[in-house]
């Protein structure tokens, strides 16, 4: 049966009593105990079938703080007949694995004796540090199983990606944590069973919706009211049930711990979130994920800056005052820091998701990029460059160049571009906002099929 030192010694915890954790004495000791996860450890799925014949893959784990991932990895080492070997990448480096390593290889050689790898935190090893691993998961000297609370796409090396399955697990459920919550209360041997205490039912509901399908929060939360209300008591007053309330259960959990890291996913999706609410015009999708952002500690100088490039890329010439008002606020969110600069932030997001949209000027920008990358660049009209030496105007420097302010309504049809471009066209004015103004314009300097509109050919 699998090797079960150290980490994944579940007796040596058990007789721990309360000395460990809440969250760590209740960890599932079978499948049958494991809340949640059912498309992975459904009976019919692929990692139960591997389970099930003791030809388990190589495999990572991907999912959020609290949804069993280390439980898991630690079932899996109670089910196969594989040693097992887990090492965190937070504390471990090249030489435990190298050792490990070795220590598959002579096990493999005399007894032909499998291996399985557990690397939890694996996002927290670098490029040289995972690539120690990728040979020998190639040749088989080792399973490799990883935890992660990472994309696995951005935070595992391709190579060895290319050669795990990726289980991703969801955050529990309301219904999975309060499960939870409630076996902790009755069980007796690992649990709170012996206190003798019980749980209001609006604090059950605060409990589970504030953990955020986090059963490590929700225990550590119980056990910490728990242990309060028993002190409450005193030392002499164990007898009888005692209920834990909502206001101990809130000020043992004080705030919610966003699922949101500055530097990893969470930071990625939540920004692509509030960027598509203001795109799409919803000022209550925008102000939610912004307020997601600040709660989560976001730099309030890295909102702004979206805010800037949105008032530049969607907003546009349809309310030109969004690009204004964008910087004003990045300079009020400078000037002021938080918390006072969470009111500019609020009030252009507004503004910005508010406003009509318009990506013209973006879209003209990026049409005029891909000409200058893939034609001829071709010099300056002569009419268009200034003669600014007796030589150049003797070349034709500014020959027939009419000056715009000279005609009436300061304006004067003259080619702009060279003459291989001359029927180019970039800029195609919406009709949103203020830019109808522009699209009348420029319909009356160059015709329907002059400047301005765009080439379809």
């Amino acid at each position: 049966m699998a090797s079960a030192d150290s980490l994944f010694d579940f007796g040596r915890r058990q007789q721990a009593g309360v000395t460990a954790p809440l969250a760590e004495r209740m960890r599932p000791r079978t499948f049958e105990e494991f809340q949640g996860q059912e498309h992975v450890l459904g009976q019919d799925r692929v990692l139960r079938r591997s389970l099930a014949a003791d030809r388990l893959p190589s495999f990572i784990l991907w999912g959020p703080p609290g949804s069993g991932k280390t439980t898991l990895a630690r079932l899996v080492a109670t089910a196969t007949q594989a040693t097992f070997e887990p090492v965190s990448a937070v504390t471990s480096g090249v030489a435990d694995l190298r050792r490990i390593v070795g220590e598959a290889r002579e096990r493999q050689g005399m007894y032909r004796g499998r291996t399985i790898l557990f690397v939890d935190e694996i996002h927290r090893f670098n490029k040289a540090q995972q690539d120690v691993i990728l040979p020998h998961v190639e040749d088989g000297t080792v399973t490799f199983i990883g935890a992660t609370t990472e994309n696995p796409s951005f935070e595992v090396n391709a190579p060895l990606l290319s050669r795990c399955r990726v289980f991703t697990l969801q955050s529990l459920t309301a219904e999975e944590v309060g499960s939870i919550v409630r076996n902790a209360l009755e069980d007796r041997e690992r649990g709170l069973g012996t206190l003798e205490v019980s749980l209001a039912g609006d604090a059950l509901e605060h409990l589970v919706n504030i953990s955020n399908g986090d059963a490590r929060v929700a225990l550590n939360a119980l056990e910490t009211a728990a242990f309060a209300l028993q002190g409450e008591a005193g030392s002499d007053s164990n007898s009888g049930s005692r209920e834990i309330t909502m206001e101990v259960i809130s000020d043992a959990l004080q705030r919610r711990s966003p699922l949101y890291d500055k530097a990893g996913e969470g930071h990625y999706d939540t920004i692509s979130a509030f960027i598509k609410s203001v795109r799409g015009s919803s000022p209550d999708g925008a102000i939610y994920w912004l307020a997601r952002m600040l709660e989560a500690g976001e730099d309030p100088l890295f909102i702004a800056r979206r805010l800037v490039v949105l008032a530049s890329e969607d907003i546009g010439l349809a309310e030109p005052q969004a690009l204004p008002l964008a910087v004003a606020a990045q300079q009020a969110v400078h000037f002021l820091g938080m918390p006072e600069a969470r009111i500019p932030l609020a009030e252009a997001t507004v503004f910005l998701a508010t406003s009509p949209k318009s990506n013209s000027a973006y879209m003209a920008l990026e049409r005029a990029l891909d000409d200058v990358r893939k034609k001829p660049n071709d010099p300056v009209p002569l009419h268009l460059r200034n003669a600014v030496t007796g030589m150049m105007r003797e070349m034709g420097y500014g020959k027939g160049y009419r000056y715009a302010h000279d005609f009436s309504g300061g304006f004067v049809e003259q080619e702009y571009l060279p003459p291989a471009m001359a029927d180019a066209r970039y800029y195609e004015p919406s009709t949103e906002g203020k830019e109808q103004e522009i699209e009348r314009r420029v319909r009356e300097w160059w015709g329907n099929s002059g400047e301005g509109q765009p080439d379809n050919a």
